[in-house]
C-alpha cells in the first residue's frame, strides 16, 4: 500500500516516489499547511494547479473543533476539505508543547487546556492515534513530546525516553494498514541525544522517520549540525521528514542532506504580512518600491499572481487592505516553494545540485553563503555514495 523508491541521487540529495492511497507524490516536497482543514486563503483546485502534491492536518486543532467525528462523516481530510490528494496529520505533540504553562504532561499523555474555552482536555498516545485514525491521513505521526528550546540536557533525555515509550503505544494501539505511522527523532541540537534517539527509535522499523525538535528557537547554525547527523543515520529507503521547516534556504539546505519532505506555515503566514518570496529574497509589498512597479512579483513564476498582476497592483491591494492581496501573495509563495524544489529535483535527476544550489544561495544570499549553509552542501557532496538506480521500500 506504500512505496518509496528512490530514482534519482546526487550527493545525499535524492528524489523519490513515495506512493499512499491517495496518490503518489515526487520528493522531496514541501506540504502546504493546512491546520483546521484549509490552507488559509487558498482554495483545493488552486492547490493542484500550483502543484500541491500532499497537506498537512493539525489533530490538536481538528479534534477540538469541529471533531473528529464529523471529518471521519465527510469519510476523512479528503472529502471533509474536497482536496483529493495525500494527507500527513502531526500527532499534536508540537501544539501541546507550545501551550506551555496550558499543559501538564505525565507518562500517561498530557493534560491541557483548550485555547477555544478553557476546558480541561487529555491528549495521550492512543487518543492521538484515534484521531488521527478518523481523520483519514494517509501519513500520521507518532505522539511525541517536542521540548522547548532553550532546555536542559536532562530534560531533553527523559523527554526522548518518554517519546519512544509512547511510540510504543502508538503502535499498539494502530489499527489502520491504509495508514503509514512515521516516528520522531527527538534529542534536541545534542549529537548524542540524537545517536539515543535514533538508537531507541529506529529499531520500530516505522515506514518513514520524522526529525523532531528543531526550529522552536534555536539558530540555524545550532540546527543544521542536528540535521546533518540525523539524515546520515536514517534509513536510504525510506522518507525522511523534517519537521515544521519550510523557509527558501531550509529546504535547498535539508534537500542536500537527504531531507524528503518539509512543512511550514511560513509562506501563507508572510503572505498575510504583505511579503513576497523571490530567489532575491522577501519583497515588501508593504514598502514604496514596488508602488510604481509595472513588473510581476516574479518574471519567472507561473503562478496566477505572476501571469496576472503588477507588483503596483498587488502593493495597491496590501494598501487598500484588500482580502485579494494576502491569497494572492499566498497562493505566489506556495507556488514559489513548490517550483524551488522542482528546480533541485530538477538538478538532482540532472547530476547537477551543488552547482545549482551554490548558484541558488549566491543569489538569494547576495553573495556570501551563510556558513551553515555551505557547511550543508559541503556534507552533500562529501558523503556521496553509490547508489542503484532503484532503491525501494514496501510497507
Amino acid at each position: 500500500m506504500f512505496e518509496f523508491e528512490v530514482q534519482h541521487q546526487d550527493g545525499r540529495a535524492r528524489v523519490a516516489k513515495f506512493t499512499t492511497p491517495h496518490g503518489t507524490v515526487t520528493t522531496p516536497m514541501f506540504m502546504p499547511v493546512g491546520t483546521q482543514g484549509t490552507v488559509k486563503g487558498i482554495s483545493p483546485q488552486e492547490l493542484l494547479e500550483i502543484g500541491s502534491q500532499m497537506i498537512l492536518g493539525n489533530t490538536y486543532h481538528l479534534m477540538l473543533r469541529p471533531g473528529e467525528q464529523l471529518v471521519a462523516a465527510h469519510g476523512g481530510l479528503p472529502g471533509f476539505t474536497a482536496y483529493p490528494g495525500p494527507f500527513l496529520t502531526d500527532s499534536g505533540g508540537f501544539q501541546v508543547m507550545s501551550l506551555g504553562h496550558m499543559r501538564k504532561i505525565s507518562e500517561q499523555g498530557v493534560v491541557f487546556k483548550s485555547h477555544l474555552d478553557g476546558s480541561l482536555v487529555e491528549l495521550t498516545p492512543e487518543r492521538s492515534i484515534e484521531v488521527q485514525q478518523a481523520l483519514g491521513a494517509d501519513v500520521i505521526m507518532a505522539f511525541d513530546e517536542c521540548p522547548p528550546f532553550p532546555a536542559e540536557r536532562e530534560y531533553i533525555t527523559r523527554s526522548l525516553e518518554r517519546t519512544v515509550r509512547w511510540l510504543e503505544r502508538c503502535m499498539t494501539f494502530k489499527s489502520r494498514e491504509d495508514q503509514a505511522l512515521f516516528a520522531i527523532v527527538q534529542g534536541g541540537i545534542h549529537p548524542d541525544l540524537r545517536q539515543q534517539s535514533l538508537d531507541l527509535t529506529l529499531p520500530f522499523a516505522t515506514p518513514g522517520f520524522a526529525i523532531g525538535g528543531l526550529a522552536v528557537g534555536e539558530s540555524k547554525e545550532e540546527m543544521y549540525p542536528a540535521v546533518e547527523f540525523t539524515t546520515a543515520r536514517l534509513p536510504t529507503d525510506k522518507p525522511r521528514y523534517l519537521m515544521g521547516v519550510g523557509h527558501p534556504e531550509d529546504l535547498v539546505a535539508g534537500i542536500a542532506l537527504g531531507v524528503d519532505m518539509f512543512d511550514c506555515v511560513y509562506p501563507t503566514r508572510t503572505g498575510r504580512f504583505g511579503y513576497a518570496l523571490t530567489d532575491d529574497g522577501r519583497l515588501n509589498m508593504n514598502s514604496s518600491a514596488p508602488r510604481r512597479d509595472l513588473r510581476p512579483i516574479d518574471e519567472d513564476c507561473d503562478c496566477y499572481a505572476c501571469r496576472h498582476y503588477t507588483r503596483a497592483y498587488l502593493a495597491h491591494l496590501v494598501r487598500a487592505e484588500e482580502l485579494l492581496a494576502p491569497r494572492m501573495l499566498s497562493l505566489h509563495n506556495l507556488r514559489y516553494l513548490h517550483r524551488l524544489v522542482e528546480r533541485a529535483r530538477a538538478a538532482i535527476s540532472a547530476q547537477t545540485f551543488d552547482v545549482w544550489a551554490r548558484e541558488w544561495g549566491q543569489r538569494y544570499f547576495r553573495g556570501e553563503l551563510p556558513q551553515w549553509f555551505a557547511a550543508s552542501l559541503d556534507a552533500s557532496s562529501a558523503r556521496q555514495t553509490p547508489v542503484p538506480t532503484s532503491i525501494s521500500s514496501r510497507g
